[in-house]
């Protein structure tokens, strides 16, 4: 049974993940349904610190370097602030998962257990999940060895290739040539999948759930993304059978917490899930109805829908990332479109301190980028990243 929370409480939740615009979006939320919101992250500056939200932001240690040090210092932090409710937002949620099968935390954590992030993480195991369920799927092969990539042939043409345990899209290889996927060294440690490549409308979900019982629903386009990775201006859509797919999972497998997905919408109308991220995305920034999303986050009732209907985008990366992808396009005309019709996620006329933040929280991940000869997006979760069960080591 969900924990007796009301909306407008006055109690306390712990925000982790306090580096990503999502756990912003969070914070606001539930500043403005009445809690004292408690941040923690990695950072010393992360954006989410700088707000009017923010009560009490704590800098801890890496869980992925340094895991004892960041459970007691997360252990120390939960029985100094008392949350009544833990919100992870991240791939740190992995850590805190392994930390609550392990020791008590006197708090609820708003996620499954370790074994079903796990799965739905892995790219292999996601999709062969799905297939149990029922769902039409696209074919999906694991590949533990350099042998088995040769093995495909010409077939490699007509694949994607990412490693069954990533993030943002960053090493991902479409139909690459014969050059590039020889540079793809696959092991048991370090699995890969080659998945079909389908042809349609990539649509991607946000989903809160608890007991296998669909709370909210927001389904979204990312219009312009940083590299080819995550999203940086996205625009609401909406779609039957991406919300039956929702369903489905979410009954067969119980799930409470956040959950996310990316899948491909079929010339004929059906999707097939492509992978799953366990955790918030872009598109709970639709959600601005602060006493009905956390209602329904900590209480249930009836499914909330996205109430917002703009295009939302983080300004300062459209510029970064959105406008050479327009140059390189050569339409330009339409990123000033979208540019003027889209919302500001970060500073907002009520709380603009995180618009300010953007420029030291982007120096704190170059200066991780440059000292360890890094991409930017790799620098950004390089802390905190779930690559496989080896890691439970707390």
């Amino acid at each position: 049974m969900p924990p007796a929370f009301r909306a407008s409480s006055g109690q306390t939740v712990l925000i982790t993940g306090a580096r990503a615009p999502v756990a912003l979006h969070h914070a606001r939320l539930f500043h403005a349904a009445g809690w004292r919101v408690v941040l923690a992250d990695m950072p010393a500056r992360p954006l989410s610190s700088a707000s009017r939200a923010c009560a009490v932001y704590q800098r801890l240690p890496s869980p992925r370097f340094h895991p004892e040090d960041f459970a007691n210092a997360f252990e120390a932090l939960v029985e100094r602030e008392k949350p009544s409710l833990i919100v992870p937002t991240c791939e740190e949620v992995f850590y805190l998962t392994a930390l609550r099968e392990r020791r008590s935390l006197g708090a609820e954590v708003f996620a499954p257990g370790l074994d079903q992030l796990q799965t739905a993480h892995n790219k292999h195991d996601f999709i062969r999940q799905c297939e149990g369920f029922g769902i039409a799927v696209p074919e999906t092969r694991l590949l533990t060895t350099p042998e088995d990539i040769t093995s495909l042939g010409k077939e490699a043409g007509n694949l994607v290739f990412k490693p069954v345990w990533s993030r943002f899209a960053g090493q991902v290889l479409v139909a690459p040539t014969a050059g590039k996927l020889k540079q793809v060294a696959p092991s048991a440690a370090m699995p890969w999948v080659a998945q079909e490549r389908l042809e349609g409308d990539e649509i991607s979900a946000y989903v809160l759930a608890r007991d296998g019982k669909v709370l909210a629903v927001s389904m979204y386009r990312s219009l312009y993304r940083a590299g080819a990775g995550a999203g940086i201006c996205f625009e609401p859509v909406k779609d039957p059978a991406t919300r039956a797919f929702i369903g489905t999972f979410a009954r067969n497998t119980g799930w409470t917490g956040q959950v996310s997905f990316d899948l491909m919408r079929l010339e004929d109308g059906s999707v097939r899930p492509l992978e799953c991220n366990p955790r918030a995305t872009s598109g709970l920034h639709f959600f601005q109805d602060a006493d009905r999303f956390v209602r329904a986050l900590t209480i249930g009732g009836q499914e909330v829908l996205p109430d917002v209907s703009r295009i939302q985008a983080v300004r300062l990366a459209m510029w970064v990332y959105g406008l050479p992808a327009a140059l390189r396009s050569g339409d330009v005309g339409r990123f000033r479109k979208v540019l003027g019709a889209a919302e500001e996620i970060l500073g907002t006329g009520d709380d603009p301190a995180p618009g300010r933040a953007q420029i030291p929280a982007f120096l704190e991940i170059a200066a991780i980028a440059l000292r360890n000869r890094i991409s930017l997006q790799s620098a950004t979760t390089r802390d905190i990243e779930w690559n496989g069960p080896d890691q439970s080591s707390i």
